[in-house]
């Protein structure tokens, strides 16, 4: 049967992500017909033994290809793929058992060229990857920032749920080599090119994250340096909330600094906003262990993304630098194929 629906999943040293997230697709319903592709991005752990276990019970394809960057194997992937929809997800993600009978109706009233839903934390989650989940999609944080919104304007869809037609996947050429930040950068090129954006509120997914801090903390530091760049590259899609972590994390210096000098009116803000943090998140999560750690999830996720945009942003804005040379950790050399 020919699969309405393709999964494009790059995978680099987690086979047993890759488990977890081919057990949850084995419970979609088989309404919809589908098949998963896996690309193997160079790892030295393979996924290939994994994959064989589901074989019979999934439409699935493995693929090896030299290490490129998880953009450069979705466009590998989605060469491959059969369907004229490209369901694209990291391999940290779990599907809840409606995820695709959410999307196909979605799709079947909606026209729509590129699109992504939510995220959220599976009960099954650390208490320390709930936290970070509660950073990364608060009201309280960044969460509308990263695409909470209904409006099309505003809405970028990320790659760890995010799907996209062929017909502007073949357009557009697909992802390019930054990464992070090759999502936005394609919503960005597909927009200019007149190609509709949706967010599928109903097309949740359980997506893991970072496991510990100083992972998280690379994480964000990155996705702060990549924002001023896809500034540059897309003149007009600059915010000025892209600035808030940036200024949160000096606020909180200059509260610090003065009410060491005895001025504890700053800071007393900032003990209120933390206060807000934690209480929503034990709420959330019926844990005021887990609403400790938000504020700390908080914290980091502000100091990592605060930093790396200020520094990005006074290299290639202000100095002019090239992005290639200063930052050559963001950017993967295209693969020659499997």
């Amino acid at each position: 049967m020919q699969p309405e629906y393709s999964f494009i999943i790059p995978v680099y040293n987690r086979p047993e992500e890759i488990r977890e997230l081919l057990e949850s697709m084995r419970k979609l319903p088989a309404t919809v017909a589908f098949e998963v592709v896996i690309i193997e991005d160079g790892s030295d752990l393979s996924s290939e033994e994994v994959v064989k276990e589901y074989s019979n019970q999934l439409n699935i394809s493995y693929y090896f290809k030299a290490n490129s960057g998880p953009g450069d194997s979705r466009n590998y992937g989605m060469k491959m793929a059969e369907a004229d929809y490209f369901l694209i997800l990291d391999s940290d993600v779990i599907l809840p058992e409606d995820y695709l009978q959410n999307v196909h109706e979605f799709l079947s009233a909606n026209s729509c060229d590129c699109f992504g839903g939510p995220d959220a934390a599976h009960p099954s989650f650390s208490n320390v990857q709930k936290a970070i989940d509660y950073s990364m999609t608060s009201f309280f944080t960044t969460g509308g920032i990263r695409g909470g919104r209904k409006g099309v304007n505003e809405f970028q869809p990320r790659s760890f749920n995010m799907g996209i037609s062929r017909e502007a996947f073949e357009s557009s050429g697909g992802f390019g080599q930054i990464h992070p930040g090759e999502d936005p950068d394609l919503s960005l090129r597909l927009k200019k090119d007149g190609f509709s954006i949706c967010l599928i509120a109903d097309a949740k997914v359980f997506h893991k994250r970072r496991i510990d801090w100083n992972k998280f903390y690379i994480q964000v530091k990155k996705f702060g340096l990549v924002r001023p760049i896809l500034n540059k590259w897309h003149p007009g899609s600059a915010k000025i909330t892209y600035w808030f972590p940036t200024v949160f994390i000096l606020g909180l210096l200059f509260a610090t600094a003065m009410a060491a000098l005895g001025e504890v009116f700053y800071i007393g803000l900032y003990l209120i906003y933390f206060l807000i943090i934690g209480m929503d998140a034990a709420i959330k999560y019926k844990s005021i262990y887990i609403g400790l750690l938000a504020i700390r999830a908080v914290i980091v996720q502000f100091s990592g993304y605060g930093v790396g945009f200020l520094k990005s942003t006074i290299k290639t804005g202000i100095m002019k630098k090239q992005p290639e040379k200063e930052f050559p950790q963001l950017f993967f050399k295209k693969s020659t194929g499997a």
